[in-house]
């Protein structure tokens, strides 16, 4: 059985797509996945699974959620090492990473969409793009920042979940726990 991280984009933001993390988890578990446990309201789940592709078990979170909630829900599954990846391979120095959100891609941008965001410029703010991820540190803070996650979705025209270093840090240690 694998361990794996499956991350929802826009669950219990502003009082939209409510989703009870309990009701969740027994969701979850009653769908077939085993293990399951979450972390915060965000849409941060933890499970294991006899299923290998990751495709598919995208698909079934998807449609268990839209099938009992009744809304759609974009699901990110990783795997612990491709998460720790992600995580080690952010540009940013100690303290920055520290202070840093990990905009989560669901597909590889395209390199002309890259090279083009690479031309917008906020002061105070620093972005690194990759195939998975772009890595986001604001010395005013993401609240007050002009980029955002909705912001780099626009702009490399993909489907992406921010989480801050914090929830990134929490996830990789509950998914070694499993």
């Amino acid at each position: 059985m694998k361990t794996y991280i499956a991350l929802l984009r826009g669950i219990n933001v502003s009082g939209q797509k409510k989703v009870p993390m309990a009701e969740l988890r027994q969701l979850l578990s009653d769908s077939g996945l085993f293990n399951v446990s979450t972390y915060i309201q965000s849409g941060n789940v933890v499970f294991q699974s006899v299923e290998t592709n990751i495709k598919q078990l995208e698909a079934q979170i998807h449609d268990t959620i839209q099938s009992h909630f009744g809304f759609d829900v974009p699901i990110l599954i990783q795997q612990l090492e491709a998460l720790q990846y992600i995580f080690d391979a952010c540009p940013f120095s100690p303290n920055k990473k520290q202070n840093s959100y990990f905009m989560l891609l669901y597909d590889a941008p395209k390199e002309e969409l890259v090279a083009d965001l690479y031309k917008v410029s906020y002061p105070n703010e620093e972005f690194v793009v990759t195939e998975h991820c772009v890595y986001f540190y604001s010395a005013l803070g993401y609240g007050r920042a002009k980029c955002s996650n909705n912001f780099f979705e626009k702009k490399l025209k993909v489907t992406a979940t921010a989480r801050n270093y914090k929830t990134m840090v929490k996830l990789l240690s509950l998914s070694a726990e499993n």
